[in-house]
This record gives C-alpha cells, sequence and structure tokens, in this order.
C-alpha cells in the first residue's frame, strides 16, 4: 500500500498550485517486518513559515523526532502482532529497517520491554483502518477502532495488533517543550 502525499502552495504570483502529488520519497514496505508501512509525510523542525521555500522535507534521512515547536505527520500501517510473534521473525534485521524507517522515533524503543516507548512529543492520531491496541504503564489497555482518535502527553505506550488483519494509522507529533 502506498500512500498519495499531495504538497500545496502559491506561486510566485500568489496563485495556489500543487507542489508535488505522488508517494512520500520515504515511505518504506519493511521487508523484515512483513506488511509493515513506515510513511513520513512531512516534518518541520520549528515553527513553520510562510511561503513556502520550496523545500521537501522529505528527500533527506533526518530525525522524525523535532524539539519543541517542530512537528512530524507520517503514517504507520501495522502488521498483526503474530508476524513479530512467528519463528521466522529475525529482530536482528528487522532492527535496522525500523531505525532507517523512523529514525529519532525508533532510537526510543525499550529493549527490554519491544515495543514500549516515550518521546517528548504531543502526538495526535487517528485510526485510518483495521483495529489496534494503545498498551500504556501496568498493562493498562485501550482498544481502538477506525475512525478512533487519540490524543498523548509523552505518555509511555506500545502500539499492538492483536487481530488477524493490518491497521493503520495516522499520527502527527508535535515537539513539546519538556521540564
Amino acid at each position: 500500500m502506498t500512500f498519495r502525499r499531495v504538497v500545496t502552495a502559491k506561486n510566485s504570483a500568489g496563485k495556489s498550485i500543487v507542489i508535488s502529488d505522488g508517494v512520500s520519497p520515504r515511505e518504506m514496505a519493511l521487508q523484515h517486518t512483513p506488511g509493515f508501512i513506515s510513511a513520513p509525510i512531512w516534518t518541520t523542525a520549528g515553527v513553520p513559515s510562510l511561503p513556502y521555500d520550496g523545500k521537501d522535507p522529505m528527500a533527506s534521512n533526518g530525525t522524525l523526532l523535532q524539539p519543541a515547536g517542530g512537528s512530524t505527520f507520517f503514517v504507520v500501517t501495522f502488521p498483526p502482532d503474530s508476524v513479530m510473534m512467528s519463528t521466522d521473525f529475525r529482530p536482528d534485521l528487522a532492527g535496522p529497517e525500523h531505525l532507517a524507517a523512523a529514525p529519532g522515533i525508533a532510537e526510543t524503543f525499550e529493549m527490554e520491554n519491544p515495543g514500549m516507548h516515550t518521546t517528548p512529543t504531543l502526538d495526535y492520531g487517528i485510526v485510518l483502518g483495521g483495529k489496534v491496541t494503545l498498551e500504556l504503564d501496568d498493562g493498562a489497555t485501550v482498544h481502538l477502532n477506525a475512525g478512533d482518535t487519540f490524543v498523548q502527553h509523552g505518555a509511555r505506550h506500545a502500539w499492538r495488533n492483536p487481530s488477524s488483519e493490518s491497521a493503520t494509522v495516522a499520527f502527527v507529533l508535535m515537539g513539546a517543550q519538556t521540564g
């Protein structure tokens, strides 16, 4: 599955135009986690300014975890948990792919608690398709279905997909001030 990304701005005459229309250059279907798709759509390192400068932030492989005032918009398709439970699953091969697909975010994952992580961000999200389970501290879980939304304030969490179907979630991570 690919995610179409349409980027608009204004030209020098002030008219609204399409700047690009297609797949994000950083979209990745992971080979060693079959069914996992990471589609970073756009990122800003700080408060955006207008007019658009014409530079596609997805043209380089920088971090997706932005400082306070920055943001990242991305879409992830999670395969069923059974993919990671398979005897064929190779964490030694999957790990580097996840680091490449979500630099900055993947480094926050806890090795001793697979999937659990904390980012210094305010996260907005919506389940676009399928069902996912949001796991929090002490095993607390929240089941989310297509159309459900969430807001996370720097909470330690993991995303689980105990179903037999893939689930797709759109995220906006906003870099937050911590203190």
